[in-house]
């Protein structure tokens, strides 16, 4: 009796299982046959904007001005004047040379000068004496002539000591070697005591003036004519003549240059312009022959498209692709033409258009055809330079 009992228990149970089963069955294979729901993507809808292509080059920077500052009279350096490496302007005393030499000669032809004025004095007063004489035919018309001559020669001979008192003079002048320039000095190559001479090798220092100072750019010849190409069809405007830097640590110069103007003539052996801007630099922050990077605007597209890079894969022949939501909510895939990176975006210049939504979020979980649910997201801006 037990037994039937046990049997009969163990039936009503295997009945429930069976039912539980048959239950939970059903409803998968009611989940199977319906639709699976539609993937979340974020999308961005594109719009245009004028968009400044800016083309990154290498730079070097050079002085506005340079003077080697060189003695022009010979003597010996009695004292030096200016601190290396200090900012000096121009006529500010540099060094000091041993004068007395030139004191003397010019005291000697003060003294020759004065003695040509005292002569000139007489021969002027005798040729006068004489001229009145004729009235009454006391002198020869000869010692007239000779008088007048001794008068015109003393004339010039005052005329030439007071040539030779300015030279001297002069002379005296250069023995205090003034800067030529204002600007950055550098170290001096002479000391107390070295002699110098007016037509010797070396210089005595050097003068850079370096606020303002010049960024030489190597830019293609190619890129330059591919620019101008574009400017003449009309395809892109000009830009600004405004140009950044970007330092040897990375960091950006905080001070705006100016493009002033570009060599008309190509390096045959590299193919390259040389282009010369302009920056101040009033904390001196760029050195003579520092290496720059510089962010030259060239032109400005008028109705220029930037898509996410996110949003941009490439197929395996390199051609670029993007994933829109239509109309419909369905992707669609899309080749375009992105061949110049700005910033964190690319600049499409064929197949897309104003007011398409481009997936930037979600693109591995769908594909072209398959119905999506579109959700707006905002993608932060980065600033960056044409790649």
């Amino acid at each position: 009796m037990g037994a039937r009992v046990r049997r009969g228990t163990a039936g009503l149970v295997s009945a429930s299982m069976l039912l539980v089963l048959a239950a939970c069955g059903g409803a998968g294979g009611g989940d199977q046959a319906g639709q699976r729901p539609a993937a979340e993507v974020g999308v961005v809808t594109l719009k245009t904007e004028p968009v400044t292509l800016t083309a990154e080059l290498t730079g070097r920077a050079s002085p506005t001005a340079i003077a080697e500052v060189r003695p022009q009279v010979a003597g010996i350096i009695r004292k030096r004047l200016f601190e290396e490496g200090s900012f000096v302007r121009a006529g500010q005393p540099l060094y000091q040379i041993d004068a007395r030499i030139y004191e003397a000669t010019r005291d000697q032809t003060a003294a020759q000068l004065a003695n040509a004025q005292a002569a000139l004095a007489t021969a002027q007063a005798k040729a006068e004496r004489y001229e009145r004489l004729t009235q009454v035919d006391a002198v020869s018309q000869q010692d007239i002539d000779d008088a007048v001559a001794a008068a015109r020669q003393a004339s010039a001979n005052v005329a030439q000591y007071k040539a030779a008192l300015r030279t001297a003079q002069v002379n005296l002048g250069f023995t205090n070697v003034a800067a030529p320039i204002s600007g950055r000095i550098g170290r001096s190559a002479f000391t107390q005591g070295a002699l110098v001479t007016a037509n010797q090798e070396g210089a005595l220092t050097t003068i850079q003036q370096l606020d303002p100072i010049f960024v030489d750019i190597q830019q293609s010849s190619q890129d330059l004519l591919n620019l101008r190409e574009s400017l003449a069809s009309g395809d892109v405007l000009p830009a600004s003549t405004k140009v950044r830097l970007v330092l040897e640590n990375g960091r950006a110069y905080p001070q705006e240059g100016t493009l002033e103007f570009s060599e008309v003539t190509v390096d045959p052996n590299a193919g390259t312009v040389t282009l010369r801007a302009r920056f101040p630099n009033p904390e001196g922050l760029l050195l003579p022959g520092m290496f720059v990077r510089v962010l030259l605007p060239e032109a400005v597209v008028g109705n220029g498209i930037l898509v996410p890079q996110q949003a941009v894969s490439r197929d395996a022949k390199g051609n670029a692709t993007v994933l829109i939501v239509d109309k419909e909510n369905k992707v669609v895939q899309k080749s375009v033409s992105a061949a110049k990176a700005i910033g964190d975006k690319w600049l499409v210049t064929s197949g897309l258009s104003a007011g398409d939504r481009v997936i930037v979020e979600g693109t591995a979980k769908v594909r072209p055809g398959a119905a999506v649910r579109p959700v707006a997201v905002t993608i932060a801006a980065e600033s960056g330079a044409a790649k």
